[in-house]
């Protein structure tokens, strides 16, 4: 037996774990009544439209790309932040952008990192920056910033390495 009661707190751990996992009868007959429609080629997906909608993109050139985001509701937090998923998401997608190629295969992400160093509002407004470190064969890596424009505050910062697999011929 365990005398220190460590099994009973790893059980009632994952007890409220599993709680505060659980959907309420009013979220699961919502997560129910959404249509998830086929996606065609050339269309925009469920989760292009949930988690990439609003960005303006301000700047593009080879190696730098600079967006604008407002926080919308939809990727907020409970605590009404700009949830640290999203911010996660931002990094994967923006940071991609980056190392994209026209004409060539998708890039793998490797490893990405995130530091947060502040919290971003609803509706506050965004910069993004992702910039390409460097590129060496198939492997790029990028830094993605994303600070408050009022404040000029980092909010995060992620690096993102990714891979090219050799194209098929």
């Amino acid at each position: 037996m365990d005398p220190n009661g460590e099994e009973g707190e790893r059980v009632n751990m994952v007890k409220k774990a599993k709680k505060c996992l659980e959907l309420s009868e009013d979220e699961s007959e919502a997560v129910s009544r959404i249509v998830f429609p086929a996606q065609r080629l050339g269309e925009s997906s469920i989760y292009d439209v949930f988690s990439l909608r609003g960005i303006r993109v301000d700047r593009a050139e080879p190696g730098l790309v600079v967006c604008t985001l407002k926080v919308p509701p939809r990727l907020t937090d409970r605590a009404g932040n700009l949830a640290k998923g999203a911010i996660a998401n931002l990094v994967d997608i923006v940071g991609a952008s980056v190392a994209y190629i026209h004409g060539l295969p998708m890039n793998v992400s490797v490893d990405i990192t995130v530091s947060y160093m502040s919290t971003a509002k609803l509706d506050e407004e965004l910069e993004i920056t992702s910039k390409r470190l460097g590129r060496r064969g198939g492997y790029s890596g990028v830094i993605v910033l994303l600070r408050n424009k009022a404040t000029g505050e980092i909010i995060a910062e992620g690096r993102h390495s990714m891979f090219r697999p050799a194209a098929k011929l």
